[in-house]
């Protein structure tokens, strides 16, 4: 092994994407998949067409519970967390005094007194260390989960029909909201959440049931995807990325994420988010399209008439469009939709435009 992969660590699905012949790479810490042999615009349109899995075990996994569980979740996430019925979920974001975003997370109930938060890999650890520190003065036990689940997405306009012939109709839970189930003998979490705009379902499971049902799931029909086209699925949709367009140099306001914060409830940042509001954001995320040749990556330059307004955030050339897409922080005044201006790809200025969201739709 090499020196830049010795220290990775391993879903318990590595050894099914090596036979499946996976490019593997280094992300967030781990060695997953970034690709399978058929390519990523072939596993992009499996998943807008039929149905695609992803290993996304590298997420990390808090519970919370006790007495006070509903009111420590509520002072340090941004949206109501009151609003979240047992078996429900909801995205939010992590953040600081000062409103800079250390994490966007989803949080399931499992119970009256249990969440269940989902981390991105790469920040997995700070969260942990923040829900701890922040959890003192709560009648709260905060847990980290993160070896015990594997993370299995099942998405596409096929994926209900597959869980339903491996499980029976009706077992797909509605959107946004999570069940309790098996496969077979294994326990599992079955989620109506998903990163790629199609509708479909995130499989929680321990490390040592993912393969059997990994497997299954294939033989149901659905083909596994790597986090390329995650990356393309999701840009198309204009999810955020954190540590693309979300960082703790970025609020939620200026990202477009007001919807996802309940200024009212007090949480850790709600005061400076109450001020930028109130101010109005200096830049703000807004979603483009290359207009001609051209496929934008992360921090082009933005410019109009010469002066440069902005800094792309996330880029790629969209499989379903057929075009360079992306998002870019702009400086407020051009983040409406139908302004035009340029970015600096490899040194040559290429015309773009400000869209909105999403940039993809199925018609």
């Amino acid at each position: 092994m090499t020196d830049s992969t010795e220290n990775l660590r391993r879903t318990s699905l590595y050894e099914l994407h090596k036979k499946a012949g996976a490019k593997l790479v280094p992300f967030a810490g781990w060695e997953m998949p970034v690709q399978y042999p058929d390519g990523i615009r072939a596993e992009h349109q499996q998943v807008r067409s039929h149905a695609g899995i992803f290993d996304v075990s590298h997420m990390g996994e808090i519970e919370t519970t006790g007495p006070q569980a509903e009111e420590f979740l509520q002072h340090i996430l941004s949206n109501d967390v009151s609003r979240i019925a047992v078996g429900g979920a909801q995205y939010s974001a992590l953040c600081q005094e000062d409103g800079g975003v250390i994490d966007d997370l989803f949080t399931y109930r499992l119970g009256p007194q249990r969440y269940l938060t989902v981390t991105n890999a790469s920040n997995h650890e700070i969260d942990f260390k923040w829900f701890t520190q922040q959890a003192g003065g709560f009648d709260v036990d905060v847990v980290d989960r993160a070896n015990e689940y594997a993370m299995i997405a099942l998405q596409g306009p096929d994926a209900r029909r597959i869980l339903g012939e491996l499980l029976g109709n009706g077992a797909a839970p509605a959107r946004m909201t999570i069940v309790e189930s098996h496969f077979g003998d294994h326990p599992a979490l079955i989620c109506g959440t998903g990163y790629t705009g199609e509708d479909g379902v995130e499989i929680l499971v321990a490390p040592a049931d993912a393969p059997a049902i990994w497997e299954d799931l294939i033989i149901a029909g659905a083909k596994p995807i790597g986090l390329a086209a995650r990356d393309t699925l999701r840009l198309e949709v204009c999810f955020h990325l954190y540590g693309n367009d979300l960082s703790l140099d970025r609020d939620p306001i200026s990202a477009g994420l007001e919807w996802a914060c309940a200024l009212d409830t007090g949480f850790i940042g709600a005061d400076a988010l109450k001020k930028i509001k109130e101010a109005g954001p200096k830049q703000k995320l807004t979603p483009f399209t290359i207009v001609g040749p051209g496929i934008p990556r992360q921090d082009n330059p933005v410019f109009l008439g010469g002066t440069e307004i902005g800094i792309v955030t996330s880029g790629t050339l969209s499989p379903s469009l057929d075009n360079g897409i992306g998002m870019a922080y702009v400086d407020a005044e051009f983040a409406k939709p139908g302004t035009d201006f340029e970015i600096d790809i490899r040194g040559k200025l290429r015309p773009a435009q400000a869209r909105k969201k999403p940039l993809y739709a199925k018609q």
